[in-house]
């Protein structure tokens, strides 16, 4: 690794933990059932008065996961009506027609999923109204439910004999009010000043500096390529002298694309675009914004379960395994294309990427940016992309994926990512118990059968979704007409794509052709399942916890904030994930690998 590549790593870690820890201690009294005061506490309370919530009812575990249910069932009828009508509907300067009803389903239940899963191009597909309304509001409130999630599985483990979790529309209400809002006005305001664009203008055509010759397949008046008489497609040669710039309010949506963990661009490029990442700064922010909640949260941890050594041990086992993630990817990414570097080429011919693979990357942010960008934003559970992991080097692009697959506890989705590695944590808590015959304990409360039941849901439903989508998808015509990439870096495409969906990521190899209606279906399934067939079961243990009695440490009690318990919780998160997706793993991104280098 580089000295630039170890500096940017020391960096980023050093500015999350310095505004994470104090973000942490703020979110805590968010999270506390005492009003707050200000004129967001008398908005707040408005908001409950036209609701009609009442803000202290004491939910038990099985209706706050109802209310869960019901407002993102309803969160995918509107995204998915908005989409199917948006050509009656306001801002919509373009004149964009309504998108179709299989990709308008995905869409919706991406975004309402927080995966952020996109298999249209923004710019050319969906109106200002749609990506302002329907997508930039589910950003928030899929955010907002991660952390009410969280809030009320650290409940679960604070009260003593409790029968309620919480109130999920007072958790909804404070994580959007007093958290995501002002944090993303912040972040949008900074985003403009470095050129993120923010207007509701039209589409501009402007003259290019150089004209642009291409040849594009000629089109019946039905839009399909006309063939000559031998069943060949007949072209056409065209020279562009004028480019469209597309516009639009970026910035807004941009702040909490990347603070709530969502990922979905407004442009088809993503955060490559210059209007979505126009600065190397930029770049940092978006990067920090997507770990800052996610980090906090550790901290929010300690601090409610009045023991902050415990939320510094989370944090310091996601780290280790995010560091090493990280140094993994720069490193493959600075070696290259061993055909294409100097040991791989013929004498008299050029070594294309001596200076490491840049194939799909941003020049304005290199290899070490890119490389660590696309592990924090799949670790994150965030999605967003400033370059294409297709074209990554086959082991780094299984980085991304394995963090991916790992269940994104890596500091992970907003939310998602704490109360997944709890999971974990009731798991290590679990082996550890099993080795020296004694019942695990955990932050003061026993794991007994009923807990472990939940756990094991948690741990298997995505994997089953992963490895079975993505043995559906490989088996069946619909989903082998999408592969363009025969061959080992096609099987790693599909798998990436149903790791992606089932994780809520939302980011993608890119070289699969997924829109279409079989994708679309099955994609929605997977991040259906794959978000609340996870977050019911956390509840469940939230519920199971909160009924009982804190107990004391004895001397037989297993100390859950040292080195040891980093040390087990590590062991426990990628154990489990080597043993579930390795023979996966080994059929994509390892043999193109060996594959690559063997033809070296």
């Amino acid at each position: 690794m580089t000295g630039q590549a170890g500096f940017s790593l020391l960096l980023f870690l050093g500015v999350l933990a310095a505004l994470g820890y104090p973000l942490g201690i703020y979110m805590a009294r968010i999270a506390q059932t005492a009003p707050i005061g200000g004129l967001l506490g008398k908005l707040e309370r408005a908001i409950y008065r036209v609701a009609g919530v009442d803000p202290a009812h004491d939910m038990p575990w099985a209706r706050y996961a109802v209310s869960v249910l019901l407002f993102n069932a309803l969160g995918v009828v509107v995204v998915y009506l908005v989409q199917r009508l948006q050509l009656w509907l306001p801002l919509n300067p373009q004149g964009m027609a309504n998108v179709a009803a299989d990709s308008a389903f995905n869409t919706a239940v991406s975004f309402v999923t927080n995966t952020n899963w996109q298999g249209y191009a923004g710019e050319s597909t969906l109106s200002y109204f749609t990506q302002m309304l329907a997508l930039t509001g589910q950003n928030f409130f899929s955010a907002a439910t991660g952390i009410a999630v969280a809030f009320a599985l650290i409940r679960g483990f604070a009260r003593r004999s409790a029968q309620g979790i919480g109130n999920f529309w007072v958790d909804l209400t404070r994580s959007t009010l007093y958290i995501l809002v002002p944090l993303s006005l912040v972040l949008a305001v900074i985003f403009m000043g470095q050129g993120v664009i923010q207007n509701f203008q039209g589409y501009k055509q402007v003259q290019a500096l150089e004209s642009v010759t291409y040849t594009q397949p000629k089109l019946d008046v039905a839009g399909e390529p006309l063939k000559d008489t031998q069943g060949n497609t007949l072209t056409e040669t065209l020279t562009a002298q004028t480019q469209t710039l597309a516009m639009g309010p970026v910035a807004s949506q941009e702040a909490i694309k990347m603070l709530g963990t969502n990922g979905g661009g407004f442009f088809n490029a993503n955060s490559a675009h210059p209007f979505e990442n126009p600065t190397p700064l930029t770049n940092f922010l978006q990067m920090i914004a997507m770990f800052l909640i996610p980090a906090a949260l550790c901290f929010t941890f300690g601090r409610m379960v009045g023991d902050s050594r415990q939320g510094w041990a989370v944090f310091s086992a996601m780290t280790a395994i995010f560091v090493v993630m990280a140094v993994v990817a720069m490193w493959a990414e600075g070696q290259g294309n061993p055909l294409l570097t100097p040991l791989g080429v013929d004498q008299g011919h050029s070594a294309l990427q001596a200076g490491g693979n840049m194939e799909g990357k941003e020049t304005r942010f290199g290899i070490v940016g890119s490389a660590l960008f696309a592990t924090i934003t799949t670790a994150a559970s965030c999605g967003a992309v400033n370059a294409m992991h297709d074209s990554f080097t086959p082991l780094g692009g299984m980085v991304p994926m394995w963090l991916i697959q790992l269940g994104e506890v890596v500091f992970g989705g907003v939310g998602s990512g704490l109360y997944g590695m709890l999971i974990f944590a009731i798991m290590a808590v679990f082996v550890a118990g099993l080795m020296i015959g004694r019942t695990p304990e955990y932050i003061g409360k026993k794991i007994q059968s009923f807990e472990m039941k939940m756990t094991s849901i948690v741990i298997l439903v995505t994997p089953f979704l992963v490895l079975v989508g993505t043995a559906i998808a490989v088996m069946l015509e619909a989903g082998r007409l999408g592969i363009f990439n025969p061959g080992a870096h096609g099987f790693s495409e599909v798998l990436y794509a149903l790791s992606s969906a089932s994780n809520n990521n939302g980011s993608a190899f890119a070289g699969l052709s997924a829109n279409t209606p079989f994708y679309n279906t099955l994609l929605a399934i997977a991040m259906w399942f794959g978000r609340f067939a996870f977050i019911v079961p956390v509840l469940a243990i939230a519920g199971s916890l909160a009924k009982k009695k804190r107990i004391e440490a004895t001397a037989g009690t297993l100390p859950t904030h040292g080195a040891l318990f980093v040390a087990l919780l590590v062991g426990t998160v990628v154990l489990v994930g080597a043993l579930t997706y390795v023979p996966a793993l080994a059929l994509g991104p390892v043999i193109e690998h060996l594959q690559l280098h063997a033809i070296h």
